[in-house]
């Protein structure tokens, strides 16, 4: 719930955010004073028409795009205001990201994909938890491989288990499944959910698939840069109901 989440398992919140682009006669406000609160071991989906901001939200509360006004903290770290480099570090340790495109890097194998944010944070991989994940992943076998002898679903695991190995705050997933046939997307879907379910993670994840989203705890439906609606236990048939029901 956007309000009622709020408690000593807080991660994340977002305290009436605001995004304007340009000034003037030509501004274009994306976000017009968004709230919600976020907390530990729960999975969010956020969804709505094409313009009505979700990606725009997504990016704000990861420190990806600057808030115009407003406020948004991630363990206890107000991001507003915080430097380019401070900033760059904060995500780096306390956030993972999932994106459509996968963005692992061609020349490395999976297993040096996945290492790679934490060596860049200058931290010793844990093996324990490395293990943990590869192989509640399913990539035992495949850790010696490139991207390109990997399938969609595949590459998609690995930044999957890139994501997890730094024990972020939030995972945000932008997306996940856009690249991935049906089969794929749902083993994806199925190990965040898993990752919540079993490792209490906090998940933020933007989609336009009720199907994706019926995997998550509560859907947050945006229009016109407004939190529209929210759903709690979302089904398929009521994710689509709701969507029905603000595009119209």
């Amino acid at each position: 719930m956007t309000g009622a989440q709020a408690g000593a398992d807080e991660v994340m919140s977002a305290a009436k955010v605001v995004k304007t682009y340009g000034a003037g006669d030509g501004a274009v406000s994306a976000l017009r004073g968004v709230s919600a609160t976020f907390v530990r071991g729960r999975f969010t989906a956020i969804m709505g028409p094409s313009g009505s901001g979700k990606s725009t939200f997504l990016h704000c509360l990861a420190g990806l795009d600057t808030v115009t006004s407003g406020a948004v903290v991630v363990g206890g770290i107000d991001l507003t205001g915080l430097s380019r480099t401070r900033l760059t570090e904060l995500r780096r340790d306390r956030m993972g990201f999932v994106f459509q495109s996968f963005n692992l890097l061609p020349m490395l194998t999976a297993e040096e994909n996945i290492r790679l944010t934490v060596r860049l944070a200058g931290r010793r991989v844990e093996q324990g938890w490395f293990d943990t994940v590869v192989d509640a992943l399913g990539l035992r076998a495949r850790l010696a491989h490139r991207p390109a002898e990997l399938s969609g679903g595949q590459q998609q695991r690995v930044a999957v288990a890139r994501a997890l190995l730094s024990r972020p705050e939030v995972l945000f997933a932008d997306e996940p499944t856009g690249n991935l046939d049906s089969r794929s997307g749902a083993e994806v879907l199925g190990f965040l959910r898993a990752a919540v379910d079993d490792y209490r993670q906090t998940v933020v994840m933007v989609t336009h698939d009720p199907v994706a989203a019926a995997y998550a705890d509560r859907v947050l439906f945006l229009a016109d840069g407004t939190i529209a609606d929210e759903l709690t236990e979302p089904t398929i048939d009521a994710v689509h109901t709701r969507m029905r029901k603000i595009e119209d």
